[in-house]
This record gives structure tokens, C-alpha cells and sequence, in this order.
């Protein structure tokens, strides 16, 4: 049997722990970096929607975005027509330090495929794509309360 999730989680865990390490000059930690990167990304989005992009429960975006605007990273407003929901956005400090994080994903992203051809890059992010989308049906079901059977 390939084992391919061992790796992606090997990958996955250096990374973010290389993050965790270099973003503590600007006071981001535990993957506050990765949730501000997708606020900056995508201003106005709601939790809901953070949560299923970055594959998380609710609660632990709830934590890290309590966090980031204590720190005057983000802000929350109403959503029209849905005082239940808040939209996010980042404030002007957010956007400042928004380079920093795209210059580190950029950096990270051209470390894990030195040596690989333009061709084997694409045809990589095509392959994990296709896994995160079978994963994806899966995560949302247990997060529903479903147990898998295998």
C-alpha cells in the first residue's frame, strides 16, 4: 500500500512549525499566520467558511481569531441581513504584515519543489487536489457526527 498521507504530514508539520518559529517576531503563532493569510485573501469572509478552508472546527478559528483581534489584526462585522453572522477583515496593520506571510509561503512553496519540472509541479497540485477533494466529503461527515466505516 503507498503511503502518501505519512509524507504530506511530515511536510505539513516542518512547515508549520518553521511558521510558528519565524512569525513570533510579529507576535503570530500557532497558525494565527495561516488564518490571517486567508482573511487578507478573502475579506469579508465569514467563520463558517474559514473553518471548512482551512479543515478546522469552528471553535478552534473562534480561539485563533479572538486572539488576532486583540492583537488589531482583524475586525468583525455584521453580516447584512444576518446579525448571527460576522463578516472578517483585516485592519491596515494585517495588510501591512500580509507580504511578509505571502513572501514565506512563496519561499516555502519553491523549497518543497526544487527540483521538480513545471510539469511535475502542475501535475502534483492537480493529484493533491484531487486527494483533498476525496478527503473532503469524508471530514464533513464526521463533523456531522457520521462514523466511518472501514
Amino acid at each position: 500500500m503507498t503511503e502518501i498521507l505519512r509524507p504530506i504530514g511530515v511536510i505539513f508539520r516542518a512547515l508549520d512549525s518553521i511558521a510558528n518559529i519565524e512569525f513570533q517576531d510579529i507576535d503570530l503563532s500557532r497558525r494565527q499566520y495561516l488564518y490571517l493569510t486567508r482573511i487578507c485573501e478573502q475579506p469579508g469572509i465569514i467563520l463558517e467558511q474559514l473553518a471548512d478552508l482551512v479543515k478546522v472546527d469552528k471553535t478552534t478559528v473562534t480561539r485563533a481569531l479572538q486572539k488576532l483581534e486583540k492583537k488589531g489584526l482583524i475586525v468583525r462585522k455584521n453580516l447584512p441581513g444576518d446579525r448571527k453572522s460576522k463578516q472578517i477583515f483585516p485592519t491596515e496593520s494585517a495588510q501591512k504584515i500580509y507580504p511578509q506571510l505571502q513572501r514565506e509561503e512563496a519561499y516555502s512553496n519553491q523549497t518543497a519543489l526544487k527540483g521538480l519540472s513545471a510539469d511535475e509541479q502542475s501535475q502534483l497540485e492537480s493529484l493533491l487536489n484531487r486527494v483533498a477533494e476525496n478527503v473532503d466529503d469524508d471530514w464533513h461527515q464526521v463533523k456531522k457526527g457520521y462514523q466511518r466505516k472501514y
